[in-house]
């Protein structure tokens, strides 16, 4: 028997995708103006951007990027230990520390390589992580580099973590969550599995990319915000990529932890620190989101009045009191349509499908920012409503031919 080809595999895959309407396609972005999204000279209302407080094109987080890279330059040169460590990198880990109120902060070229990184270090072939069902794929991927086994346990079901970690009490464990679900929008119960960690001596890592900046006092996050104390969070990813506007991340925490993610994560020991000037502009970004209550306020109200809306409207919303607001459709299909029919319409609203979401579980996933205006939501609800209308139509026709 040959070897198999695997130009005909991926060919076969290719053509599975094209039928289940699960090709993705890039589409270039040619300029951002606030929420107007210029593209092919047409601009679309941008509601799928991270861009939470929206921050990425503030004047002063432009200026302080501006600035640090006419003093410092383009890039860091090297990895952290070995010449790319600047004194911005430092200020920034920092300030978020404070922020935070944790001992230690560690920047990251991004989010998905911080929790590569994080699990990798801490774990090995002899632990446990058990993690929720529908956390971030890297989680999931930092699991499977580490070599410990995984247990994955029904979404947000706290009794069933304790029975996954109860069944190997002779490894060590950590216990990993998203704070904030990025295609869902739910938040996780925190409280109750940071009772759990403590009971089972496991860690908690709680991973809040899309709570940070929108939650809790001064928007501290998602642990903040339910009131919990920095001891009962010995370690988190905060990423500086959704509310923050930027790009990066920064793993917190207790000084033990952190010093052992900073000796063993072969995501930060082999990689070129972030640019400088990256920094500078995400101190500025975290600086005005730290104080600028309003904004976060603005973001609420617009979050409030979507709901409210679209309930009334009888929409399929998932329950989300988050900037991110899912619009369950099922089928992968009539996802696409109706995204087409929004972008037509002048709004960008993505179609989310397998593997990013369950099977049978496409939707459109719509983000919302304080930078959108009042009447921008509202057009956008009509036309939310009116495609819908439209695909059910569509559907039925077709189903009756």
């Amino acid at each position: 028997m040959g070897r198999p080809s695997l130009s005909e595999r991926l060919a076969r895959q290719h053509a599975e995708r094209e039928a289940a309407h699960a090709r993705r396609r890039l589409l270039a972005v040619d300029q951002r103006d606030g929420v107007c999204l210029w593209r092919e000279g047409r601009c679309l209302l941008d509601f799928a951007s991270n861009d939470y407080l929206g921050l990425a094109q503030h004047p002063a987080v432009i200026a302080a990027l501006c600035e640090a890279a006419n003093a410092h330059g383009f890039g860091s040169t090297a990895a952290h230990l070995v010449s790319g460590h600047h004194r911005l990198h430092v200020q920034l880990e920092e300030a978020i520390a404070d922020w935070l109120e944790q001992p230690r902060a560690l920047l990251f070229g991004s989010g998905y390589l911080a929790n590569l990184g994080v699990i990798q270090a801490l774990l090995t072939t002899d632990d446990l992580c058990v993690q929720d069902k529908l956390n971030h794929a890297c989680l999931l991927d930092g699991a499977r580099l580490s070599g410990a086994q995984l247990k994955r346990y029904p979404h947000a079901d706290v009794a069933a973590a304790g029975r996954q970690l109860r069944s190997m009490p002779a490894r060590a464990a950590l216990l990993a969550t998203d704070a904030v679900f990025s295609m869902d929008g739910d938040i996780a119960p925190l409280r109750e599995l940071a009772g759990l960690a403590r009971a089972e001596n496991a860690v908690l890592y709680i991973d809040d990319a899309h709570g940070l900046g929108v939650h809790g006092p001064q928007g501290r996050g998602s642990a903040a915000l339910l009131g919990m104390r920095s001891d009962e969070t010995p370690l988190q990813l905060l990423t500086l990529g959704k509310a923050l506007g930027g790009y990066g991340a920064l793993v917190v925490g207790s000084d033990a932890l952190v010093e052992a993610v900073l000796q063993g994560a072969r995501s930060y020991l082999f990689t070129t620190a972030l640019p400088p000037a990256m920094a500078a502009a995400s101190l500025a970004a975290l600086h005005i989101a730290r104080g600028d209550e309003q904004r976060r306020l603005r973001l609420h109200s617009h979050i409030a009045r979507f709901r409210h809306a679209a309930n009334q409207l009888g929409l399929p919303l998932l329950e989300s009191a988050t900037p991110i607001q899912p619009i369950l459709l099922g089928d992968n299909a009539r996802a696409l349509a109706v995204s087409a029919r929004l972008a037509d319409s002048g709004f960008l609203v993505p179609a989310i499908r397998p593997p990013s979401v369950p099977a049978g579980q496409a939707r459109l996933r719509i983000t919302l920012s304080a930078l959108h205006e009042d009447t921008q939501i509202d057009r956008l609800l009509e036309g939310l409503d009116a495609a819908l209308r439209s695909s059910k139509v569509t559907s039925d026709v077709s189903g009756h031919g």
